[in-house]
């Protein structure tokens, strides 16, 4: 179930809840005030509160509710499901937090020996030599 702790800073935490094969999964993330993240969840924070249910009159004659089926509906209530590839991000954030290691790898992604730079020099090495074979076997059908 969200919730939301305000912070001096101008954050606010929101923790959500997933059910993860079987197990209960806290997420928490700390967000601007100001963003619409923030809003939205603060709406729902007051849809929920505002929308708790009163106390049901003990009179004879109103229907209470079944004890079984309404202790079912408050354990049984439904949680979020995650995939897979949710729950991998996340534990590769954290494991990513815990180590330390969210700056060098932001570090050595934007430098020359990161992935996505060598994937983009190789493929304009082969555009450029695809382009020169090219060249080559036009003059050749010329004449």
């Amino acid at each position: 179930k969200p919730q939301e702790k305000p912070k001096d800073s101008g954050k606010v935490t929101i923790t959500k809840t997933f059910d993860f094969a079987g197990e209960e999964i806290k997420v928490t993330k700390e967000v601007d005030s100001n963003s619409k993240e923030a809003k939205s969840f603060l709406k729902q924070q007051e849809k929920l509160q505002s929308a708790a249910p009163a106390p049901l009159p003990t009179v004879s004659g109103v229907k209470r509710p079944s004890g079984m089926s309404s202790l079912l509906g408050k354990i049984g209530a439904k949680k979020q499901k995650m995939s897979t590839l949710e729950k991998s991000k996340l534990d590769w954030e954290n494991f990513k937090e815990e180590e330390g290691i969210v700056e060098e790898l932001a570090i050595h992604n934007r430098g020359k020996d990161g992935y996505i730079e060598r994937k983009a020099f190789l493929e304009r090495v082969d555009h450029r030599q695809f382009e020169i074979e090219r060249d080559i076997r036009l003059s050749r059908m010329k004449p």
